[in-house]
């Protein structure tokens, strides 16, 4: 295949070779994972662990990981998988999204691909399809530019613990707001640690090639997603990273790791703050596999039929995404009533007539977002 990146200075260069090494040379299967970074199976529905029993044992024994993120209703959908490798999570989504639907994968690892693309029609003869809906790309996800995906061309993006071996992750995020249709999503599961990691534990290749090394101290994370138009990012769910190599841990010191998963829409003009409109939804029960609660993230589980408060963001990332039809919508933008409290900061102001002071710490929160 024809290598696709564009020019980038040596010390990139370096980090590139790294991971693809250790990831097409140094890792053989799973096991040979040193931390469990890339496990995102704690809660995995029971509709994802069938839809993995189809995929080839091939496939399944070279993905280094141990498990998938998938938002809901994906029926018929374009989605984008960010790093790939053997294709696993691509093959999944390809029989969740139907036939209708379509799935690319995008790697830069030769290795990877070669087991990916050996099982397409393997894949499109287990699901029934008529054709293929699925195809690999050989590419660095900082350049979706050069691979000829156009502006507005997906409506999910999807990736599993790869973003932060990523040198360059502004680029990967403003690549991904480009290539996402307007209340599009991208979804996914990655490496955050308590502080910025020095540069010195950033060059060890066995911490970078672990997932560990290359992630973003969660509040740049924050700071650089509402940079690239990702105004309000939602985390999904979270855990602390458990790492059981003695040297691994020697080496990171007190550093702590979590993995998260996120989702960050592109709506663009959301506030930077939870706005009180007197708006609500109510959540119809009509998504497949969802259909008692609705979780958009970790502090809106919405339940079918109950009539649930939210704030001027959320109610946006339901109107004006997919999930639309799947809701009733109470309220309108007539009228402002401040902010949720517990939600950013609330009045900093002494109010002498009530004879109290409204703070700036978190209270709980009314509309759930908090």
């Amino acid at each position: 295949m024809q290598e696709t990146v564009k020019d980038v200075s040596i010390e990139v260069a370096v980090e590139y070779q790294q991971v693809k090494d250790y990831y097409g040379k140094t890792l053989k299967n799973t096991n040979d994972l040193q931390t469990d970074a890339c496990c995102t199976d704690d809660n995995m529905p029971r509709y994802i662990k069938n839809a993995l029993t189809e995929v080839h044992e091939e496939v399944m024994a070279r993905y280094y990981g141990c498990g998938l993120v998938a938002p809901e209703h994906l029926e018929g959908m374009r989605i984008l998988d960010l790093g790939s490798g053997s294709g696993r999570d691509c093959y999944v989504l390809s029989r969740l999204v139907g036939e209708k639907g379509q799935v690319v994968g995008v790697d830069m690892t030769l290795e990877q691909l070669e087991v990916a693309n050996k099982y397409i029609d393997y894949h499109t003869q287990k699901y029934g399809y008529n054709k293929a809906n699925v195809e690999f790309k050989h590419g660095y996800i900082e350049c979706l530019d050069e691979l000829g995906f156009e502006d507005n061309s997906f409506d999910i993006i999807i990736s599993n613990c790869v973003i932060n071996l990523s040198p360059d992750k502004e680029a990967v995020l403003r690549e991904v707001y480009r290539v996402l249709k307007p209340g599009g999503e991208i979804y996914f599961s990655d490496v955050y640690a308590d502080r910025r990691v020095p540069t010195a534990l950033v060059k060890n290749p066995l911490l970078y090639g672990e997932c560990l090394s290359g992630a973003l101290y969660w509040n740049d994370f924050l700071t650089l997603a509402k940079k690239m138009g990702f105004i309000d990012p939602r985390l999904v769910e979270d855990r602390r990273l458990k790492i059981d190599n003695e040297d691994v841990q020697t080496l990171v010191g007190s550093i702590r790791f979590f993995s998260a998963t996120y989702r960050l829409f592109k709506l663009p003009d959301l506030e930077s703050a939870c706005e009180n409109y007197g708006q609500a939804v109510i959540y119809k029960g009509t998504i497949p596999y969802h259909e008692n609660v609705f979780k958009l993230d970790k502090h809106h589980l919405i339940e079918t039929g109950k009539v649930f408060p939210v704030c001027g963001n959320t109610y946006r990332m339901l109107h004006e995404t997919r999930f639309a039809p799947h809701f009733e919508f109470i309220g309108h933008w007539d009228t402002h009533y401040g902010i949720f409290e517990g939600c950013g900061t609330s009045l900093p102001f002494k109010d002498e007539s009530q004879g109290m002071t409204e703070s700036l710490e978190m209270n709980e929160a009314t509309c759930g977002c908090c």
